[in-house]
């Protein structure tokens, strides 16, 4: 099986879990937009939404480029929580494996995001956020092509 998140342009939806130091599991739904330019560069726009409101709108706007071999790329993000982000990834054959840090960020926050293959048109996501050394919060959803 072929990858067709991140590797093949789409739209997406994300439902499943928000979890918080502290607190219940909160719902949260998404879209996410996968485009791709020359030059191996994609983009990808995010806007992850929780339905009972305990939470902001987290919006996000990725671009990348992946290597030649298509197995490994770097991306900037916009995140309305972290601000500038960069990281890193890798393109595993059945998951896709991220990190990130915020830069300038003075509580040190990263992260790290998983995304195992399900199917042809699904994914399970995986994901922390960090603050230093401690775990802040993680999101756990399915991600489902439209």
């Amino acid at each position: 099986m072929t990858h067709s998140f991140l590797l093949e342009p789409g739209r997406w939806t994300l439902h499943g879990n928000w979890l918080t130091r502290d607190a219940l599991p909160t719902p949260v739904k998404g879209k996410l937009l996968v485009a791709w330019k020359q030059d191996n560069c994609f983009m990808i726009a995010t806007k992850l939404a929780f339905p009972a409101g305990e939470h902001d709108d987290i919006v996000i706007q990725s671009r990348g480029r992946m290597t030649s071999q298509e197995r490994q790329y770097t991306f900037v993000i916009q995140h309305s929580l972290l601000g500038q982000v960069e990281g890193e990834g890798w393109v595993a054959p059945e998951s896709i494996v991220q990190r990130y840090w915020g830069l300038s960020d003075k509580q040190r926050r990263s992260g790290v995001e998983t995304l195992r293959q399900l199917g042809p048109t699904r994914y399970h996501f995986s994901g922390g956020m960090m603050a230093g050394h401690y775990l802040t919060s993680t999101i756990e959803a399915e991600l489902t092509r439209q």
